[in-house]
């Protein structure tokens, strides 16, 4: 997309009202890729710009006076202006209008236009946000009751705010915009960068409607026995099921952007509060029938190799969204970005017990089991165990992580050690790892006896038996699509559509195939994977993949669906309905995504 410079110099910007529809259309003109435009086109469209710079008429409807803003014959002009616009970003020249000095706007004469030569630039020093006299004020509330096309979509930068409504469909990124709907976009500009230059604050100026009330302080006193009360920061970007305990998905458009996903974008599930670790204090105390050694964290991390595995982890009740529309079920609402993929460093488990003469292969136990420190009002930890038959399976690619990403563990991620255990449910990878031990029966923690269980669908609460199923720890093939989005519509006359998405299988099956669906899953295409780097029966990270698709004809709104593959040829089922239990767990349906399409 060719950048776009229009930089305006006056007294007043209220002309930008008008200039963001030159903006509009060369950002349309930019994008289009039916459209070729040769020097010959370009030459003639600055001298248009020139011309249709010199088209006001004082007796015309379009200039209303001499102490207001001048108007463009629109119909005449914009596309004109927007092509020569367009041409002075690919460039990378400045265009700029400027009035006299002193002319207060008394006649359209003091209109000029300028193209500098190519390279030279001309910053316009806009600071945007700032605080502007005599536009209305809005509360926060305000603003996120416009978040979509039909409501209006507002966004606050710094104390401004902007109704984009009618910039969305132009956006060089596509609807990922909609991700700050009725929000801040500052967030998102921290992510997406680019956005911050003098051109794009130009652009954002101009929907400027108003200034956001300030948000009243929050009391600084806060409640001595709020056990939230330390909670640690986490990105605005992320999307929270609860605050107490936070539970919190990344927007699901940017999920399949990057292979690892950044720290601070990876799913956060919490079931208690996250607790305050003092590195001086900590020990990781093993109870063998060796002994029961105590390790440091220096002892942990400095007497034993490092490891790593790249794994994608997966809470259970990923996609319970689906479920929910079916039939209500406990559980928090989440969409299908409760999974990640992240690169983990630490102590191989195996290395660790052999260094304590225990042979994992000889242990007579039945199940390994994981404590952390986050308790519960009783004292008694979190907790979670897998059968030993699983982790003799695993026993070389167990770690105790300490790193995620090259980085320390974060807090909401474990700090400072976190059990990791591929292509096993997130409800097993303890956080905050304090004991490890060996046990003839599973974990007694509530939530690995009362909790991530699965059951058919006829069963609920008032015939549930949890201790006739089996605790879930390798998890089903699934998918999804993360770009388009529910609802999205689709670029006007689109005849095809890019999807973008995701595909995992536990117990480290690799992906072989991922089918996806324009036509609500009548006719098929495969979609290209993105090699992850693994061998197939040990396949932990997840999938990314991509797919171009023809439209079906005639459709003015259309179901996009995807389905996955392992190398078990474990296929996911079509429909929630038959997969449907009380806790909303193991939602691996078809993924289905409903977009709009607009006719050219």
């Amino acid at each position: 997309m060719a950048s776009l410079h229009y930089i305006c110099f006056a007294k007043r910007l209220s002309y930008d009202v008008d200039l963001k529809r030159v903006g509009l259309e060369a950002t349309k003109l930019c994008r289009s890729k039916s459209k070729l435009i040769t020097a010959a086109t370009l030459s003639t469209a600055s001298r248009n710009l020139v011309n249709s710079s010199r088209s006001f008429n004082t007796n015309s409807e379009d200039w209303s006076g001499q102490n207001e803003t001048p108007r463009w014959n629109w119909k005449a002009s914009a596309k004109k202006a927007a092509l020569a616009l367009a041409f002075a970003g690919t460039i990378g020249a400045g265009v700029y209008m400027k009035f006299s000095k002193d002319s207060k706007y008394t006649s359209p004469r003091n209109w000029g236009l300028s193209l500098p030569l190519p390279g030279k630039v001309f910053a316009a020093q806009i600071v945007p946000g700032v605080l502007k006299d005599g536009l209305p004020l809005y509360t926060a509330a305000d603003v996120s009751a416009h978040d979509s096309k039909e409501k209006g979509i507002w966004v606050i930068y710094g104390n401004g705010v902007y109704d984009i409504t009618e910039y969305v469909v132009q956006h060089p990124g596509g609807t990922k915009i909609l991700m700050a709907a009725g929000k801040s976009i500052e967030p998102f500009w921290e992510v997406y960068s680019v956005h911050k230059n003098d051109e794009i604050y130009e652009i954002m100026e101009s929907y400027r409607i108003g200034n956001i009330k300030e948000v009243p302080a929050k009391s600084k006193t806060s409640d001595a026995n709020d056990p939230y009360k330390n909670e640690p920061q986490r990105s605005p970007l992320l999307i929270p099921s609860s605050e107490k305990p936070f539970n919190a998905e990344p927007p699901v458009q940017m999920l399949a952007d990057q292979f690892l996903t950044p720290n601070d974008m990876f799913y956060v599930r919490n079931h208690l509060p996250v607790p305050c670790v003092c590195i001086d204090d900590f020990t990781l105390d093993l109870a063998l029938s060796t002994g029961t050694p105590s390790l440091t964290f220096d002892e942990l991390t400095k007497k034993f190799p490092k490891h790593s595995v790249t794994a994608a982890i997966q809470c259970a009740g990923n996609r319970r969204s689906e479920m929910v529309k079916v039939k209500p079920v406990k559980g928090l609402n989440w969409g299908s970005a409760a999974i990640s993929n992240a690169k983990f460093s630490g102590v191989s488990l195996n290395e660790l017990l052999r260094h304590y003469n225990v042979d994992i292969d000889t242990v007579r136990a039945k199940y390994i089991v994981f404590e952390g420190l986050d308790t519960q009002p009783d004292g008694s930890p979190y907790g979670a165990s897998i059968p030993l038959e699983l982790a003799r399976l695993l026993k070389n690619d167990i770690i105790i992580a300490y790193e995620m990403n090259g980085e320390q563990l974060s807090r909401d991620h474990g700090y400072p050690l976190r059990i990791i255990i591929p292509g096993v449910v997130g409800a097993r990878q303890v956080k905050w790892l304090k004991k490890i031990y060996f046990s003839p029966e599973e974990s007694t923690s509530h939530w690995q006896r009362r909790d991530y269980k699965g059951f058919n669908a006829s069963t609920d609460w008032h015939n549930v038996d949890f201790d006739k199923s089996v605790s879930i720890s390798q998890l089903p093939v699934i998918s999804a699509i993360c770009d388009p989005v529910e609802g999205q519509e689709l670029e006007e006359g689109a005849e095809e559509v890019t999807l973008k998405g995701y595909a995992w299988s536990g117990g480290g099956r690799g992906i072989i195939r991922v089918d996806v669906s324009a036509d609500g899953g009548k006719t098929w295409h495969e979609a290209t994977l993105k090699p992850n780097g693994q061998t197939p029966y040990h396949s932990y990270a997840w999938t990314l993949w991509e797919a171009d698709i023809p439209l079906p004809k005639g459709m003015t709104q259309t179901e996009l669906v995807v389905k996955a593959v392992d190398i078990s040829y474990n296929v996911q089922p079509d429909s929630v309905a038959g997969i449907w239990n009380l806790r909303g767990c193991l939602s691996n349906a078809w993924h289905r995504v409903n977009v709009k399409v607009s006719p050219a």
